[in-house]
């Protein structure tokens, strides 16, 4: 018999697919384990960069609004780099305790705190990074530019996608992918 198959609809079924509750938290975690992959690569990535720069001829010569930028920048890249690896230290500390579902939860939580923490470090570097390159009065512009298009990608478009496409019964019901 085909998994999920034969099976009734009962108690703790989840709405649209035929999965008990702790197999769509499997299913949810493992999805969830793929989406924090590319974000902490992304986020280690450039926290590996930026612990670098103090290093750098240059620093001592950046002014003190861009050492103060820079500090900010760093720690908001470690907040992210922290936020975007505990979903893994979460599962690993409540393994194998019938608790994924909640797990699964939290680690969303952490996640999604963990990409509005990317994304200001992004905001920040590409702030400190043009102000050194460039001096130009048109930086804010062009930040703001880039950030408008950063929560389009990650934020608005889905939301949208979501609240198109979702149906009132699942609205009304909490079902959340």
């Amino acid at each position: 018999m085909a998994r999920g198959r034969g099976r009734g609809r009962g108690r703790g079924r989840a709405r649209g697919r035929d999965e008990t509750q702790d197999e769509r938290a499997d299913r949810m975690w493992s999805e969830l384990i793929q989406e924090v992959r590319v974000a902490q690569t992304g986020v280690q990535i450039l926290f590996g960069f930026l612990l670098t720069v103090v290093f750098t001829a240059r620093y001592p010569q950046l002014s003190q609004t861009d050492r103060t930028i820079y500090i900010v920048t760093v720690v908001l890249g470690a907040s992210a780099t922290g936020a975007l690896i505990g979903p893994v230290s979460f599962h690993r500390l409540v393994s194998g305790r019938r608790i994924k579902p909640q797990a699964v939860t939290w680690a969303s939580r952490l996640t999604l705190a963990g990409l509005l923490l990317l994304l200001a470090t992004m905001t920040s570097a590409l702030l400190l990074i043009l102000r050194v390159a460039t001096h130009g009065d048109y930086v804010p512009w062009v930040v703001v530019g880039v950030v408008a298009w950063y929560l389009l990608c990650w934020f608005v478009l889905p939301l949208w996608v979501r609240l198109r496409h979702t149906t009132t019964d699942s609205r009304l019901t909490g079902w959340r992918e």
